[in-house]
């Protein structure tokens, strides 16, 4: 098994290919810390045993691990492919049964600005994000606000919030009248 690794945008972040589907259709999970885990994905407590490891993103053909400030990625890179090797070739699970983040109640009045907003995040923004080693993921609508949240490499990145509020909101206010602003939600 050969695993690529790939630089983001955030210096803290690698983004590690391991050429097959880590969530696949399943969505994305972000981790944000250790005490995030809690039983709901082998591989993302076995990333977080290793020393340094602060953030784990599972996305759906990559994983991107972030670094504590104080460690190395010369010497880190090679345990979390190793970490990864082994998590892969064992057959494990990536993530418990039902594990996954959920969007708040929408209006039945807004569900065709939703299907709106849901495809140009799809289509325009997700695919660049990805290849950052993020992703950004629609959690709800409601008055003209569209709440989304940045995962992965792009929600420790310094231009994250710059990228949100002036690339995505003025996509989306471009394409959906409806659309009044986008508002970042931590996890």
């Amino acid at each position: 098994m050969f695993i690529e690794t790939e630089d983001t945008p955030n210096p803290a972040t690698l983004k590690f290919l391991p050429g097959r589907a880590v969530m696949g259709d399943a969505g994305t999970i972000d981790f944000i810390d250790a005490d995030a885990v809690s039983g709901r994905s082998p591989l993302a407590e076995a990333l977080f045993g290793l020393p340094g490891v602060s953030r784990v993103f599972l996305g759906n053909d990559f994983v991107s691990v972030t670094k504590s400030d104080q460690e190395d990625w010369a010497e880190l890179r090679p345990l979390v492919l190793t970490a990864l090797m082994d998590h892969f070739v064992a057959g494990a699970p990536v993530v418990a049964e039902g594990v996954g983040i959920t969007e708040e109640p929408i209006a039945p009045e807004d569900q065709e600005i939703v299907t709106q907003i849901k495809e140009l995040l799809d289509t325009r923004v997700r695919p660049a994000v990805a290849g950052d080693g993020g992703d950004i993921v629609f959690r709800g609508y409601k008055d003209g606000i569209v709440r989304l949240t940045m995962q992965g490499a792009c929600s420790g990145c310094p231009s994250s919030r710059a990228t949100l509020k002036h690339g995505v909101e003025n996509m989306l206010r471009h394409y959906v009248p409806e659309v009044v602003s986008v508002e970042q939600v931590e996890d």
